[in-house]
């Protein structure tokens, strides 16, 4: 992890430090870890999805895994302030083995409770990033980027 705000005044940078760190080791075999950072009860939204509650969380991720080929998240920064933490992130993945590995940057917006475990966490990034990755749909995707750029 690079870009840590080290504000020792900042009492969540410690638990957004430890989540952090599990979400860069997480994987397909390690899911259980998220009963660590997650409280039962946690909300989860991305440009996709909008779940709560920790089964539907790790379903979610469960699914990533399934369904992308070596999914990796790399923080870059991690930020809080009052009661709201940051994480910004890349996102490694491949859609198949063998195709070619995609970055998708983002951020995650997490709410902690008392304990220092996620009550709600948003992440936002791009979902066109992720269709213009898509054969034949990102064609389409990056030709509508581009003809939306002011250039």
């Amino acid at each position: 992890m690079r870009g840590m705000d080290n504000n020792a005044a900042t009492p969540l940078i410690e638990p957004l430090q430890r989540i952090a760190s599990v979400f860069e080791q997480l994987g397909p075999g390690r899911l259980d870890t998220l009963s660590q950072i997650y409280a039962p009860q946690a909300t989860f939204q991305d440009p996709f999805n909008r779940v709560q509650g920790l089964p539907a969380i790790t379903g979610q991720f469960a699914h990533m895994y399934a369904k992308l080929h070596a999914p990796r998240f790399v923080v870059r920064e991690v930020t809080a302030q009052g009661v709201v933490g940051w994480m910004t992130w890349d996102f490694h993945f491949a859609l198949r083995a063998g195709a070619q590995a995609q970055c998708i940057p983002g951020a995650t917006r997490f709410q902690l409770d008392a304990q220092g475990r996620v009550i709600d966490h948003r992440d936002y990034w791009d979902a066109c990033d992720f269709y213009a990755t898509v054969p034949l749909l990102g064609a389409v995707v990056r030709r509508l980027k581009k003809a939306a750029a002011a250039t």
